[in-house]
């Protein structure tokens, strides 16, 4: 039997690289005659820049980058070339697990974006004329403006101060920031479609996770708002513009183009294609529920599995959705890690976790 293997990260355990090896070695212990395709997926968030590494291959570049604190070089992160474009994964700069996340306080009113715009800078710099940048997992909320800055741009207030550095603003000139990437196609690679500002916009709508207070939702989004005027209030209100903390709003400044994250690694992995080869898919994440039809991976390898006519089946640390809504999402059976070894052993050791509920779940698909 062929079986493609196509998951996402376990958020916080395992990478989708270690969670698709960790099917694998589940899989065959119970079927070791199938011949295994192994997929590991990404949106723009978290892993992009790996999974695609391990998909096309190419060529790292290591870049040091500032980091949200404002720390210079305080980031590692890597742009990924392959044959002139550049992958870019904004969590690397500037991901919450940087910023400390929930909790954090008054860092997140000062976590700037800054390293993205040296990653971008570091790929146009190596000659990339198309550079894909991953949105996804942030734990900024400065529409952007420190990469504008790292890019060039100016304004009447500092720009690489996080949002609280934005009040007051009134002009801003993206001048040396747009020719810094003339000629060079930018493509942001994100499955959130809200607006910067507003009831559902960066701030309101995912502030809290990254460690902003409550009562501080409204102050952040009147900033956000300033820069917003003081720049294109139209280009706030696009679909993606509030995608990572607003990283989608400075983007669309500069003239770039938005494309639904999983969509785009499907595509450049030849997802379709490799679905259309198997008998069956397995996909997975840490946690499976409704939610997942908001532009998650096992939501798209289920849409890639369906329009190949294939069966689709998940693998999950929690399963939080029933059989119908399963279906709705296009699975036809969702399985779960901690029902199967329990909480504390799924946390303790995620791989091998997972390669058990792997070996069950062979037990039923495999012939």
């Amino acid at each position: 039997m062929r079986v493609l293997v196509a998951p996402d990260k376990f958020a916080g355990t395992l990478t989708a690289v270690e969670a698709a090896e960790a099917i694998a070695v589940g899989w065959r212990r119970r079927a070791p005659a199938d011949e295994l395709d192994l997929a590991p997926m990404a949106d723009g968030g978290p892993g992009f820049v790996d999974v695609l590494h391990a998909g096309l291959g190419g060529q790292l570049l290591a870049a040091a980058v500032t980091g949200p604190g404002g720390d210079a070089g305080g980031a590692p992160a890597a742009v990924l070339l392959v044959d002139g474009t550049a992958y870019v994964e904004s969590a690397q700069a500037c991901g919450v697990q940087l910023t400390g996340g929930r909790g954090s306080g008054a860092l997140a009113e000062r976590a700037t974006t800054v390293g993205v715009g040296e990653l971008v800078a570091a790929a146009v710099d190596a000659g990339a004329r198309r550079v894909v940048v991953g949105l996804g997992g942030s734990g900024t909320t400065d529409g952007g403006a420190g990469l504008l800055a790292a890019l060039g741009a100016r304004a009447d207030v500092p720009l690489d101060r996080g949002p609280a550095g934005l009040a007051g603003v009134r002009t801003v000139d993206l001048a040396a920031a747009r020719a810094r990437v003339a000629g060079v196609e930018l493509v942001v690679a994100s499955d959130v479609d809200s607006p910067l500002t507003g009831l559902f916009g960066a701030a309101k709508t995912f502030g809290p996770q990254k460690g902003l207070a409550e009562e501080r939702l409204p102050v952040v989004d009147g900033w956000l708002e300033e820069l917003a005027h003081a720049t294109d209030r139209r280009a706030s209100l696009e679909p993606g513009a509030g995608a990572a903390g607003g990283l989608g709003f400075a983007l669309l400044l500069l003239g770039a183009s938005r494309v639904p994250g999983v969509a785009l690694v499907a595509d450049a992995v030849g997802l379709p294609r490799r679905a259309a080869a198997a008998d069956l898919v397995v996909t997975g994440e840490g946690a499976f529920d409704f939610s997942s039809r908001s532009g998650k991976v096992p939501y798209g390898v289920a849409a890639v599995a369906a329009e190949a006519l294939r069966p689709c089946v998940a693998l999950a640390g929690q399963v939080l959705v029933g059989s119908r809504e399963m279906r709705a999402l296009g699975v036809e059976s969702a399985y779960s890690v901690s029902e199967l070894v329990g909480q504390e052993r799924s946390l303790a050791e995620p791989a091998a976790a997972l390669a058990d509920l792997a070996e069950r779940v062979a037990r039923t698909w495999s012939r």
